[in-house]
């Protein structure tokens, strides 16, 4: 009947005992209509013990035939199980039996305890819908942590699946998921916050939209069922939360362009249209039917052919062979392949996909045509109008994604699954493994075509469609996510010759397609680049036709929105003059990418150009006009020069010329901006110019104000160039190397002139071996002293100069620096201090007269009494001039206090303490005053030094006992220790 019940034992495993479980089933009508099992398992998906009964059952077909006796045993023992309720019922239905004209004998049979609903009841499989929404709500909690995004990936696999078997319930299921999806809690939190979803639940979303849009199109839903889905798909899209199509959700300013003129919204920009949402498109979908009777011609025959049509517009049913034409918006068109295939109907799916794909290609000849017979005027205008303001990669319904996969399925999908619908294919040849394959050309394919040179050809007219750059972050990233799978799987495929045709045929195409190829020679300023699809047709043409390769992949290195005099196009838009100011600039939220993409093609032509003057001439200017970005330029230097010198080879002279040129622009271009590699890039070029020769090294010299600043030049360039390691790398005989110096040495001292602060001294270890240089240098850093430089700068210098043995020199450097300096009474731990020292140091070694003139410029700069008193110490020590210039030895009698030049010094310090004093005291706090009283200790020392300083002391201390008695725990301290 249609009831099935059985018990099912599930055996033993180490940790778990057996187990057994109770299972009931019913059918209708091919169906299992519902289930029980008492194992408790809740999933979406039929327990395995339900599973293990089914099977059981289909595969015992005559299991529970019963012959007479085993009937009349089995009545026997019902009545007894139940004798007190069934005894009275049993006895009334034998007396009807045996009466001849009872009502049961009237009705051949009996009826059927198990039977199943009646004829007209709906019948579908049984799907425990509780589940579905409990499993759904738990994987969006999980927020794509523990695998739950694929999980939900998987849920609509089985939609899709359920499609397939046209089974009823793919519809329903679908219906449940997308009410747990709008009852997403993080909806609201989100549109709240401004904050834009995770891209993994974006795409989520996506296939939601993709899957109703597949539901609706249906070829054989009923008109209520459609408008039922219409209701729902208005309910949701009204919710404030719905997602956007586009993926911004209010998170983005208004694009600064004005929004694609489409249809009767042409003027309207884009914040004030209402936003399309992910069902958007399913609701219009509502609106398709399939009762075109061209459209039912083509999906339901393979002959249906017209060769006497000869209406060669536009528009026309069929091409030039008589083979059938569909004419539809693509990205619909396309979605309705989807509809047959995920409904079960591929020939169908196949056959549209096939008049589609033809559509497009006499479309691209057409559009040839009429751009080559206006193709004097547009260049002359040199203005593009995009003729797809929608692009058919990156698409939410992804079309060429479409159209390819149904294709490739077809070659490589195996005979039962494909030829069970019918003899479609029987004329295609065989086709059992899965590797994909050239089958023999259906009715509508050219001589030596096959569903994969077709797969291969869209798949080239969709990345090459010239299309302008979509609004918003998700919609542009989405643009190079589908245009990076489409490539993965165009490399999965081996180039045969007749691949390789189609890929000749394709760019000769895309460059001479004008505004319909993104290739073209004009395109708009905001055109999709091509970059990644140039890079990979380029790698697949070079081995076959290296002219053509080089030809589209220079095409198709520019980036027109970085430039400020792109033709802007006459798409009612602003003329974009791109100004230093960067919101100028289209929103570009993925360029970064972009120009890495860029930088990558030019990467593999320049590997490819190695040893080929002529095409690495061609390639490095592209670079040069093409190229914007520092950063990538000297990525593609670097990598040339990686290429040029790779160790199995002699270096290729030309290669290193490019990486050289590259690495000058590359300075040029960020000599005046702030650039966080510049040193690492002034290294660089340095050892990729040793590489190339001394020339390249004395031209970089010779022209360093254009490429580096004069620190840079100094302490980088030159010294590098000076250095044993290089003169060794460059094998230079003494003329050479005495060339190289000289050029070295000049732009020492043109540096040292522009920016003697920080070059000066660079300047004078440069110039040490040649006298007149050295000479110049040092009357430089006098000329500037005055000026331009700090103590600090002069006092290297001066030490310096002592180290070279110019002690007089470094003297006068160092009464220089300390006219530039001041030191405040609190400065005790100035990094100044050691020169000063230093310095007076020096003067002491040179003499008496070297110390009188320093100490009063001492005296003038310097405030702070323990450094004073550190000096004072110094010079009372020894005799000055000990260590005399000229081996001259002094009468070596000690330097009176009580005369100048050290009573002025003496007299200062004491003049310090004193102020140092009093400043201390306005603001002392009790924690500082047994450190004062250590203070005062060492004021006393230098305060005795003077043959009066005794009194003098007595006087300061008495004084200030009077001024600060109201410090009444400090006096005492102050008396305790001086009385």
């Amino acid at each position: 009947g249609f009831h099935l019940s059985g018990t099912v034992t599930e055996p033993a495993m180490q940790s778990e005992p057996e187990t057994v479980c109770n299972v009931a089933i019913s059918f209708d009508r091919c169906k299992i209509t519902s289930v029980t099992c008492s194992c408790g398992n809740k999933d979406i998906f039929y327990c395995a013990h339900v599973v293990a009964l089914s099977l059981y059952r289909i595969r015992k077909p005559d299991l529970f035939q019963m012959n007479r006796d085993q009937l009349q045993k089995f009545v026997q023992y019902l009545i007894t199980v139940h004798h007190t309720e069934v005894l009275p019922t049993a006895q009334k239905l034998a007396d009807e039996i045996l009466s001849q004209n009872s009502e049961i004998n009237q009705v051949h049979g009996a009826p059927d305890p198990t039977a199943g609903a009646s004829i007209d009841d709906e019948n579908c499989w049984h799907l425990d819908e509780e589940q579905v929404q409990e499993q759904v709500k738990l994987f969006l909690s999980q927020g794509g942590y523990h695998g739950s995004g694929k999980q939900l990936n998987l849920l609509f696999a089985k939609v899709r699946e359920m499609l397939k078997m046209r089974d009823s319930n793919g519809a329903r299921m679908l219906t449940l998921i997308t009410e747990q999806f709008m009852a997403d809690p993080r909806l609201s939190l989100w549109r709240q916050q401004g904050t834009a979803m995770t891209d993994k639940y974006r795409q989520l979303w996506d296939e939601l939209g993709a899957l109703w849009m597949c539901i609706v199109l249906n070829p054989h839903c009923k008109l209520e069922q459609k408008a039922s889905w219409l209701k729902q798909l208005k309910k949701w899209n009204s919710v404030d939360v719905c997602p956007w199509e586009d993926g911004n959700h209010g998170n983005e300013l208004p694009n600064l362009t004005n929004a694609l003129p489409q249809g009767a919204n042409a003027n309207q920009d884009s914040s004030n249209r209402p936003h399309r949402t992910v069902f958007t498109r399913a609701i219009e979908a509502c609106d398709l039917h399939w009762q075109d009777s061209h459209l039912q011609h083509i999906i339901s025959s393979d002959l249906y052919t017209n060769y006497c049509y000869h209406d060669d517009t536009e528009n026309s049913l069929f091409d030039s062979h008589g083979w059938p034409l569909w004419h539809e918006h693509v990205p619909t068109a396309c979605a309705r392949v989807d509809a047959l295939r995920s409904h079960g109907y591929p020939r169908e799916a196949l056959r549209l996909a096939i008049a589609i794909v033809n559509t497009l290609r006499r479309q691209q000849q057409k559009q040839l045509e009429m751009f080559r017979a206006q193709k004097k005027e547009l260049l002359h205008r040199g203005v593009t109008s995009i003729t797809n303001l929608e692009g058919w990669v990156g698409h939410p319904l992804d079309p060429i994604g479409t159209l390819f996969s149904s294709l490739m399925e077809a070659c490589r999908v195996d005979d039962e699954s494909f030829h069970g619908f019918s003899d479609f294919m029987e004329n295609m040849g065989q086709c059992k493994s899965l590797e994909y394959q050239h089958l023999p050309a259906h009715k509508f394919l050219e001589e030596g075509e096959s569903y994969l040179t077709l797969a291969v050809e869209v798949a080239l007219i969709g990345l090459g469609q010239q299309r302008i750059m979509p609004d918003g972050l998700y919609a542009q990233e989405k643009v190079c996510r589908n245009e990076e799978q489409l490539i993965s799987k165009l490399q999965e495929i081996e180039l045969d010759d007749t691949l390789v045709k189609i890929f000749r045929k394709q760019a000769v195409f895309l460059l001479e397609a004008g505004p319909y190829s993104g290739l073209g020679e004009v395109i708009h300023r905001e055109s999709v680049p091509m970059h990644t699809f140039a890079k990979y047709l380029f790698t697949s043409l070079l081995p076959h036709d290296a002219e053509l390769a080089y030809k589209t992949a220079l095409r198709a290195m520019r980036l027109l929105v970085l430039e400020s005099t792109a033709p802007s196009g006459d798409m009612s838009r602003p003329h974009h003059i791109a100004s230093v100011v960067p919101n100028r600039y289209p929103r570009w939220f993925t360029l970064s990418h972009i120009e890495s993409q860029q930088c990558e093609l030019a990467s593999t032509m320049l590997t490819a150009a190695k040893g080929d003057v002529r095409r690495l001439e061609t390639v490095l200017e592209s670079i040069q006009k093409n190229i914007h970005s520092s950063s990538h330029i000297f990525k593609l230097a670097q990598d040339a020069f990686k290429i040029a010198t790779l160790m199995d080879s002699l270096p290729d002279i030309t290669l290193l010329k490019v990486s050289l040129e590259l690495g000058l622009q590359v300075m040029r271009m960020t000599l005046s901006t702030l650039n966080w590699r510049r040193r690492e890039m002034v290294r660089w070029l340095v050892t990729c110019a040793t590489e190339v020769g001394v020339y390249a090294l004395d031209s970089i010299m010779q022209n360093w104000f254009t490429l580096f600043t004069p620190t840079e030049a100094t302490s980088i360039v030159a010294t590098t160039v000076m250095s044993n390691s290089t003169i060794v790398r460059l094998h230079l005989d003494c003329h050479q190397q005495e060339k190289l110096a000289g050029s070295a040495r000049t732009l020492a001292l043109q540096c040292a002139m522009k920016d003697p602060q920080n070059c000066a001294l660079s300047a004078l270890t440069l110039c040490e071996k040649d006298h007149i240089a050295f000479e110049t240098a040092y009357q430089i850093v006098l000329d500037a002293a005055t000026t331009g430089m700090s103590y600090s700068q002069l006092f290297t210098i001066a030490r310096y100069m002592e180290h070279r043995g110019y002690p007089m020199r470094a003297y006068k450097l160092a009464t220089l620096a300390m006219t530039h300096l001041n030191l405040s009474y609190n400065q005790d731990t100035h990094p100044a201090i050691n020169d000063v020292l230093w310095a007076c140091a020096l003067s002491h070694s040179l003499g008496k007269n070297e110390l009188a003139a320093i100490i009063p410029l001492v005296v003038k700069s310097v405030k702070c009494a323990t450094v004073l008193s550190d000096i004072l110490r110094r010079c009372t020590l020894t005799t000055p001039g000990m260590v005399g210039l000229h081996g001259r030895r002094n009468s070596g009698k000690l330097m009176s206090l009580d005369k100048a030049p050290l009573r002025q010094l003496l007299d200062a310090t004491i003049g310090a303490y004193i102020n140092t004093t009093h400043s201390r005291l306005t603001h002392i706090s009790p924690r500082h005053y047994s450190e004062f009283i250590e203070f005062l200790s060492k004021a006393r020392e230098t305060f005795l030094m003077a043959h009066d300083g005794h009194i003098q002391f007595t006087q300061f201390i008495d004084n200030l006992k009077q001024i600060y008695k109201g410090k009444k725990k400090l006096m005492m301290l102050v008396r305790e220790r001086f009385g």
